[in-house]
């Protein structure tokens, strides 16, 4: 097995930050609204992206060169399709009360445009490790923004994440009132348009605003 080479860990690391597919790409906004609310709906869905776009964007890859040019779309919905039975499945199995919270949202990771965009820009032009590494780097991605969204609709939300309350007593004591408006959709708009400006801004400052944001290779990223 071949050691990574800096190319590799490029194609893996850039959607962590640089491309992200949800602050930079702006993609996948539905999901991100959805299971947002709380922290354990946001870690499971990305599992679940994990397991989908990994998989298949190495599948696809691999069998790229038999796939006919006039059905490829179609091949690729029935892996992805495939996958998220699965990990739907799964779920359904293990973690049945989170399934439900999910509800329709895991099944549709088949119409995520970031699990379509990779598997059409990428994975079909690329060799299976590359198609691996960039499926689980955009997955990833696309992960820490949920969380992310997640934990801060949660924290000030509720004043606690994962059952721990992370606002002191005294601060309720001294009048402070959880945001409610954060529970809600429009609260997840919010954070998400401060998360993008947040990324752009970051990206500007780094004194190549051209190169990072205007320059992106979009085709390229799907």
């Amino acid at each position: 097995m071949r050691a990574l080479t800096k190319e590799d860990l490029k194609i893996f690391t850039d959607p962590l930050l640089n491309k992200n597919p949800l602050t930079f790409l702006v993609m996948g906004f539905c999901s991100a609204l959805a299971v947002t609310v709380k922290m354990e709906t946001a870690l499971v869905m990305t599992a679940a992206v994990v397991f989908v776009l990994s998989l298949s964007s190495t599948i696809i890859s691999v069998i790229r060169k038999l796939i006919p040019s006039k059905v490829r779309i179609i091949v690729q919905l029935a892996v992805i399709a495939s996958l998220v039975i699965i990990a739907d499945q799964f779920l359904r199995a293990y973690v049945y009360e989170i399934s439900k919270q999910l509800s329709v949202f895991v099944a549709l990771i088949i119409t995520n445009c970031i699990v379509m965009g990779r598997t059409e820009g990428y994975a079909m032009q690329n060799s299976p490790g590359k198609a691996f590494l960039d499926g689980l780097g955009n997955a990833l991605g696309y992960g820490i923004a949920l969380v992310a969204v997640a934990f801060l609709r949660e924290f000030f939300g509720s004043g606690s994440v994962y059952g721990i309350q992370l606002i002191p007593d005294w601060l309720y004591e001294a009048g402070y009132r959880n945001a409610g408006l954060m529970v809600l959709s429009p609260g997840a708009f919010i954070i998400l348009g401060l998360l993008v400006w947040l990324q752009y801004s970051l990206l500007s400052n780094r004194g190549a605003p051209g190169e990072h944001v205007h320059g992106a290779d979009h085709s390229h990223h799907g």
